[in-house]
């Protein structure tokens, strides 16, 4: 089961590797993924992808939310997958004053300057409240120009789920500090452990986040960001492994995402993206000038880089690209090989990326400064990855 399926991606690669290294044919023609996304248009997107449509014997696709997983049969699942969801579930950003539990509240306004743009302001309004899609699209874009104002005010902590775990919590926050308190996700736990199997591999999640206890107490931290008016929020580890505990799950590990990519490959990992900010002169330039590094670098890459998916890489030119850059670029995206670097986040072997040192040299890129990378501890917040089995290890 994966929750928050987004486009299928993930789910096809499984099941093509699957597939291909089961030759004995005893694991593969027994699988059924399930597909669990709310999105309406990404499970479309899902069942459109001819990826997955390979597979469409072994997969089921489900529009519900993982909060609404009853119909799903206790003890019915072997592994679950929980790809970045766990920061766009409901989230509350609490702190601790007095000895109470505040709960900061948000309000979206609207910057002054686009006022005279919604002359009928009521009716706007109304039609934001009631999430009136139709009229909100007849009228000026406004989602890049909300304000968001705050307030705190103190909450009635039995109405929070696991209320003395989030107590005892906040007793080592120091007061006023906001964390998030990552709601949906924590009772994604107790019902990720309801549906795995006796001897079930287990549940992972992958998210951005912290378990660092100083990250969480430091008030300048970033508990949440904005796109487009869409709120990602911080995962706060260390409460997610406090809830585990509080439901008899003794969590078997939390650890930066490149360390899980590397301790399963036994080697050093980068991501493309770490990869590319090693490079001594990265563009400071246009939009389009970063977006050439990257395309110039995957196909360095991808001399000696072997995938074993077979995927095109989707990879979307800026606007504000030039025309005489912008040809040159589109034939570059359409002549990357199928078994190429995947995705700009894919993660990259050390082996790999020193089989293709002397390409990347030729794109300004150090050995050195790649070794140092190599190198770098987890990022205060960074990718991480959460698992537990059935047995509670």
């Amino acid at each position: 089961m994966e929750w928050g399926v987004g486009n299928g991606n993930l789910a096809a690669c499984f099941l093509d590797r699957l597939q291909e290294l089961d030759q004995e044919q005893r694991i593969f023609p027994r699988i059924t993924y399930r597909c669990i996304e709310r999105e309406p248009v990404l499970l479309e997107q899902a069942k459109a992808n001819p990826d997955l449509g390979k597979h469409r014997d072994r997969v089921t696709f489900e529009p519900v939310s993982i909060e609404d997983l009853s119909a799903c049969p206790d003890g019915s699942i072997d592994r679950i997958i929980c790809n970045e969801l766990w920061s766009e579930l409901p989230t509350k950003l609490i702190l601790r004053k007095g000895g109470e539990i505040h709960e900061e509240q948000l309000r979206p306004n609207l910057n002054e300057k686009r006022l005279a743009d919604f002359p009928d302001w009521t009716q706007f309004i109304e039609a934001f409240g009631q999430q009136d899609i139709e009229s909100l699209h007849a009228l000026p874009s406004f989602l890049e120009d909300l304000v968001w104002e705050r307030e705190y005010r103190p909450v009635e902590t039995k109405t929070f789920p696991f209320r003395r775990t989030v107590a005892d919590f906040l007793k080592d926050i120091d007061e006023e500090v906001l964390v998030p308190y990552n709601v949906g996700a924590c009772q994604s736990i107790k019902e990720a452990k309801r549906l795995l199997a006796t001897n079930a591999i287990g549940f992972s999640s992958f998210d951005a986040g912290t378990v660092d206890p100083r990250v969480l107490n430091d008030p300048e931290k970033p508990c949440y960001t904005v796109q487009g008016g869409q709120f990602s929020f911080m995962v706060n580890f260390q409460l997610m492994q406090d809830v585990a505990r509080h439901l008899d799950i003794h969590t078997g590990v939390i650890e930066s995402q490149r360390d899980f990519v590397g301790r399963s490959l036994s080697t050093n990992v980068l991501s493309v993206m770490d990869l590319l900010a090693s490079h001594p002169l990265p563009p400071e330039g246009q939009a389009w000038e970063l977006e050439a590094l990257i395309l110039r670098t995957l196909e360095a890459l991808n001399r000696t880089y072997v995938s074993p998916y077979q995927r095109h890489i989707d990879f979307p030119l800026s606007e504000s690209t030039p025309a005489h850059e912008r040809a040159a670029l589109e034939d570059l995206v359409h002549s990357l090989p199928p078994h190429g670097v995947p995705d700009t986040i894919a993660y990259l072997t050390e082996s790999e990326i020193w089989k293709a040192m002397p390409d990347l040299q030729k794109l300004g890129y150090d050995s050195e400064g790649i070794k140092d990378m190599l190198q770098l501890p987890p990022q205060p917040v960074d990718y991480t990855h959460m698992f537990f089995s059935s047995n509670g290890s």
